[in-house]
């Protein structure tokens, strides 16, 4: 029994932490959306144990209310992924995915605006 539940748990960790993986390492180029100019880049980087999106030091965003870091698929922003709210409009900036968000299904990174519920800028990764 306590070998079985072992191996089930040390399996779970292992997909999670494929899942994970399967994002690390894949960067993006900014562009900005509805009257918003947002460029720089963007990486999935290893981060703590974990992974974390990093936005590089040429990012900028030229304002807006309530701009936070979340997923996408197909260039179309999906709810409930967002991951921090941006603790500045230009530079370097770090936010950890938490461990329990399977982010291999997304391909897009957005600069959300949560109170409008409108993209500021998103960046394609590859």
């Amino acid at each position: 029994m306590f070998n079985r539940t072992l191996t089930a748990a040390l399996l779970a960790f292992a997909l999670a932490t494929t899942a994970a993986q399967a994002g690390a390492g894949k960067t993006g180029t900014f562009t900005g959306e509805n009257r918003h100019t947002v460029s720089g880049g963007v990486s999935i980087i290893p981060h703590n144990g974990g992974f974390a999106v990093r936005l590089e030091s040429d990012f900028y965003l030229d304002g807006a209310p309530d701009p936070k870091v979340g997923f996408g698929k197909g260039g179309r922003y999906v709810d409930d992924t967002l991951i921090g709210l941006l603790k500045a409009n230009t530079g370097k900036q770090i936010f950890p995915i938490p461990a329990s968000m399977d982010i291999s299904g997304f391909d897009t990174i957005f600069i959300w605006c949560e109170k409008f519920s409108v993209s500021l800028g998103k960046a394609a990764l590859k």
